[in-house]
C-alpha cells in the first residue's frame, strides 16, 4: 500500500534541510512543520495526513524559495514512494494568515528611542536583536512605503523574577509560556504611556 503516514513523515524530515541545506546561512529562515494530523485508528492505514507549516523569513525571495522547495520535496518524495499522479500531494498557501518581516524605519526608530529614553530613562530603552515572530503589524508599511512604522514590546516580567535572572541565571519564561505571568498594571501602564507620547510627538509635526 501507499501510506500517506510514512509519506508524511519522510516530507516532515526531508523539509529540514531547506533551511539548513538551501538557504544562505547569514539569511535566517525558519520552516516548522506545526500539526501533523493522519489517521482515526490504530490499525487501519488513513488515507490521508495534513501537515499545517509555519514559514518565516525576513525577505520575499527567501520565502518564495522556501516554498518552492516544500512544493518540490513534497512532490520528490511521493514519485519515490511510488505514488500515482493522481494521489500527489497538494501545497496550499493560507496568504490570509501569512505575516510578512516587519520593517523599522531607521531614522523613525531612532527618534521613537529617543523620545523613549527621555521619558522613562536610557535604562529602560534596550535595542533587541531581529526575531522571527509573525506580526500582522508589517502590512501597514506594505501598503504604502511612504507609512514610516516601527515596533517596539513593552518588558512584562515582574522586577523580582527579572532580577533573580540577572543574579541566579533563572530562565525566563517566554510571552507565549503558559508560565508567562505579566505584571498587567505595570505594562498596560507603561505601554499606554509610550503609545501617547509617540502619537502626540508624531502629531505636534
Amino acid at each position: 500500500t501507499k501510506d500517506p503516514v510514512v509519506l508524511a513523515s519522510r516530507i516532515v524530515g526531508a523539509l529540514q534541510t531547506l533551511v539548513s541545506r538551501e538557504v544562505d546561512p547569514q539569511d535566517p529562515a525558519v520552516v516548522t512543520v506545526g500539526s501533523f494530523q493522519a489517521g482515526s485508528k490504530h490499525n487501519i492505514i488513513s488515507d490521508e495526513a495534513l501537515l499545517l507549516i509555519t514559514v518565516r523569513s525576513y525577505g520575499d525571495e527567501t520565502r518564495a524559495q522556501l516554498l518552492d522547495g516544500i512544493k518540490r520535496i513534497a512532490r520528490g518524495e511521493a514519485i519515490t514512494a511510488g505514488m500515482p499522479e493522481d494521489r500527489m500531494p497538494v501545497v496550499s498557501i493560507r496568504d490570509s494568515e501569512f505575516t510578512p518581516a516587519t520593517y523599522n524605519s531607521p531614522e523613525f526608530t531612532l527618534e521613537m528611542a529617543k523620545l523613549f529614553e527621555t521619558r522613562f530613562g536610557k535604562s529602560r530603552v534596550v535595542q533587541s536583536k531581529p526575531v522571527m515572530g509573525g506580526e500582522d503589524f508589517s502590512r501597514y508599511r506594505r501598503a504604502d512605503e511612504n507609512i514610516k512604522s516601527m515596533i517596539f514590546w513593552v518588558g512584562g516580567v515582574p522586577m523580582a523574577d527579572y532580577q533573580a535572572s540577572q543574579t541566579e541565571g533563572k530562565k525566563l519564561p517566554s510571552l507565549h509560556s503558559p508560565f508567562w505571568a505579566p505584571d498587567a498594571e505595570k505594562v498596560i501602564t507603561t505601554g499606554a504611556e509610550a503609545l501617547t507620547a509617540a502619537t502626540l510627538t508624531i502629531l505636534k509635526k
